[in-house]
């Protein structure tokens, strides 16, 4: 069986590596040693896990292995996506330079669809409050300076819950 990369290049998966997307792709076991666990579920050796999932994550197989927090069980409430309409020959570089915030989770640049939505870079603001989040969106108009034409706040008003592919 092949699993195919965002590049779309066969990538070899076994069996051993589908029991391994399998006992992975909810998370990892929250224990001192989650490859040990996972490797004693599965039946091999916990350096086979690491090699395997190194593997994966080299060819492309698998994007990531990552932490998903809860923001509001850490007590940030004030989930804010900032919206900016900057100009278009400058988007690349300033999204670049907001997404090397301490206070920004994920920056990245969306198509416009005026005359509606004139947004093009997209930051993701996590605060404790509002006011917080604020505070951040003016650090970045700030960095900004004249590149920016309008922005915008969306507040989330709830978690989605996030998934990926799942293979059964």
């Amino acid at each position: 069986m092949t699993g195919l990369t965002s590049n779309s290049k066969p990538v070899p998966v076994d069996e051993v590596d589908l029991r391994l997307i399998a006992a992975t792709q909810s998370g990892l076991p929250l224990v001192p040693r989650p490859y040990h666990a996972i490797a004693e579920q599965i039946g091999i050796a916990a350096e086979e896990v690491m090699a395997r999932l190194t593997r994966m994550l080299e060819a492309g197989a698998i994007r990531r292995i990552g932490l998903v927090p809860n923001h509001y069980a850490l007590g940030y409430i004030a989930n804010g996506m900032s919206v900016w309409d900057v100009e278009d020959d400058k988007a690349d570089e300033l999204g670049e330079r907001i997404g090397r915030l301490d206070f920004v989770s994920h920056c990245y640049r969306r198509p416009r669809r005026p005359p509606q939505w004139p947004y093009t870079l997209f930051a993701m603001l996590h605060g404790k409050s509002r006011e917080e989040v604020t505070a951040y969106v003016e650090e970045i108009r700030a960095l900004l300076g004249d590149s920016c034409r309008a922005s915008d706040i969306l507040y989330s008003r709830g978690i989605l819950k996030k998934t990926g592919l799942r293979i059964t």
